[in-house]
């Protein structure tokens, strides 16, 4: 297995009373249904239904103090205990921003089968996303060298880890879709275990099913491939003189771009180049997708 500190993650802690129901009650995922050990993976969004932060949540066990750790963008740390603050009310809870102090460190498959996903130095657990993701592990950053060989890991670096989630076809917030300005289903959280659809009411819920009953997401984060240097993020995405979107991250031939899925079908019908910044692009359907893509003949269920 191999492990890495990334540098872009923060980590909030939310504790009392009501901490689970004042959980629950506004983002996307069940946290009701959450035990020690596990985590789920979720987002606080807009009355309008789209997306301030992506993040995951996660249980700590009566050893480790109890309450829950949320593993979330360290840039948007303050904004999301700013968010939670204003929706705390007279909920018996604390929230607090340990970004200073426990930083949030990635271990996925490699060289290491010996390798096991429990360590006494943080709060270890599974990525709920994709089990190829791995386990995440939440620990203050001065021991990481020691967690690490507790784990029977190598060390890495976020680049490697970056390179082994877009070459899985998993969007990451802030580069391959906008915050603020992205539904869920746009940033495939429908399909990665981020969004709960037999929960109950939470901010921005009304808007996430009725694209979920409609099945009417246009655009999506997708796969695409390339050879020779990776287009630029932020690029658009061109099929003929048409823009389709616009091209997120990339490493080793592979990278994710959120595209409109009818004309990626219209450029693949007609046989017209897919190109971001003068690279070629070949668009793919994700392994682990079930939503409708252009020549599929039926999404699956």
């Amino acid at each position: 297995m191999l492990a890495a500190l990334l540098p872009d993650r923060g980590v909030i802690r939310i504790v009392g009373e009501d901490a689970r129901r004042f959980l629950n009650g506004i983002v996307t995922n069940d946290i009701d249904k959450l035990t020690p050990g596990e985590a789920r993976y979720a987002a606080l969004l807009t009355p309008q239904g789209k997306i301030i932060v992506d993040f995951f949540v996660a249980e700590a066990g009566a050893e480790d103090g109890g309450g829950f750790f949320v593993d979330a963008p360290k840039a948007l740390t303050p904004t999301l205990v700013q968010k939670l603050g204003f929706y705390k009310l007279r909920a018996k809870v604390t929230i607090e921003d340990l970004s200073d102090r426990l930083g949030v460190m990635a271990v996925w498959p490699g060289q290491n089968p010996a390798g096991h996903t429990e360590t006494e130095y943080g709060l270890c657990f599974a990525d709920p996303r994709l089990p190829a993701l791995g386990v995440r592990v939440i620990v203050p950053p001065q021991v990481t060298v020691e967690a690490t060989a507790d784990l029977g890991a190598t060390v890495s670096d976020p680049a490697a880890y970056e390179a082994h989630r877009i070459a899985l076809g998993v969007p990451r917030g802030g580069a391959d879709f906008v915050y603020a300005g992205t539904f869920p289903h746009e940033a495939d959280m429908d399909q990665l275990n981020g969004v709960d659809f037999h929960k109950g009411c939470y901010i921005g819920q009304e808007v996430v099913s009725r694209v979920e009953h409609r099945a009417n997401a246009r655009s999506r984060v997708v796969p695409v491939t390339y050879d020779g240097g990776a287009p630029m993020q932020g690029l658009e995405v061109i099929a003929g003189d048409k823009q389709i979107g616009m091209m997120g991250s990339a490493a080793d031939g592979h990278g994710l771009a959120l595209l409109r899925l009818d004309r990626v079908a219209e450029a693949l019908a007609g046989g017209t180049p897919i190109t971001s910044g003068g690279v070629t692009l070949q668009v793919a359907k994700p392994g682990w997708a079930g939503f409708a893509f252009p020549g599929d003949a039926k999404a699956a269920e």
